[in-house]
């Protein structure tokens, strides 16, 4: 019921941001030039977990509380037209999470988006988080803001991950240091 919520939240951000979509869209002379971006950086945030079952047993055993720290890096992969238009982005993202818990919870994300020219970006993909019973996957959803000052980025997102065990919403922020490479 939870998963239904949050398409229907995601159809409406879609619909919220549907004239910054729009304007994405013209007509081209000739074929688009890209430049690619790498803005790989440090992040930092917070994980609510909303567990049940199986899940918040666990933790309660190990007492892990519902707000888990988290640290990590950012790699990206970003192709950017060299005149107006949407970045597409491919993002790998490690992180650590629970050292305030005196514990380790690895996990990784690898999400394909889009960001627009005004810093709004959206995406989704795979999520892993290693536990003791192995792999946990999900499906993880985020949208934020990447506020650009010079050539260091500063992204701001709000990310959501789910799976029968539960929901999992993580603020994250961090900066990056462009290393633009033309092709």
């Amino acid at each position: 019921m939870k998963v239904k919520y949050f398409f229907l939240a995601a159809v409406f951000t879609v619909i919220l941001f549907a004239s910054e979509f729009y304007a994405q869209v013209g007509t081209l002379q000739a074929p688009p030039k890209f430049v690619s971006r790498n803005l790989g950086g440090p992040r930092l945030g917070v994980t609510f977990i909303n567990a049940r079952g199986e899940l918040k047993e666990r933790l309660d055993k190990k007492q892990i509380g519902s707000l888990v720290s988290q640290f990590g890096w950012h790699f990206e992969y970003q192709v950017v037209p060299e005149t107006e238009g949407p970045s597409f982005v491919i993002q790998f993202v490690p992180l650590a999470g629970g050292v305030e818990y005196a514990t380790l919870i690895p996990a990784a994300t690898v999400a394909f988006g889009i960001r627009f020219p005004g810093g709004f970006e959206f995406g989704m993909g795979p999520n892993l988080v290693l536990t003791d019973k192995g792999f946990s996957p999900a499906l993880i959803m985020a949208v934020g803001q990447r506020f650009q000052y010079g050539g260091v980025s500063i992204p701001l997102n709000l990310a959501v991950a789910t799976n029968p065990e539960g929901l999992r919403a993580s603020i994250i922020f961090g900066y990056a240091i462009d290393k633009t490479s033309q092709k």
